[in-house]
């Protein structure tokens, strides 16, 4: 399990690289690593996230306070599976996690 932080950001097309050289499964935080390669993720939607954003800002412009506005935690999360990643590394994905996918990448 790979957290998401600015090391692993930064260094994200490396991680990928080197988790399928040396055949690594990696659960990542992000879906769109998965699209660059990643085996798996689970972790916020970011288009919910911004749209979450956008309402604070929107409370914020109309003159509330920031320290009045609640603290939230993502409600939306998504799970992506990379199947061309499963197969290079040796894995084989069940069938009952490619069916609760929100994307599945072949």
């Amino acid at each position: 399990m790979l957290p998401n932080d600015v090391t692993t950001t930064t260094y994200r097309d490396l991680i990928v690289e080197l988790a399928a050289r040396y055949r690594l499964p990696v659960v990542y935080s992000f879906h769109s690593v998965v699209e660059g390669g990643g085996l798996i993720s689970y972790g916020p939607d970011n288009s919910d996230l911004f749209i979450h954003a956008a309402s604070y800002v929107d409370q914020i412009l109309r003159g509330e306070k920031p320290a009045n506005l609640p603290v939230q935690a993502p409600t939306k999360f998504t799970l992506a599976v990379n199947v061309k990643t499963a197969k290079t590394i040796g894995l084989t994905v069940p069938t009952s996690i490619l069916l609760r996918a929100d994307e599945v990448i072949e």
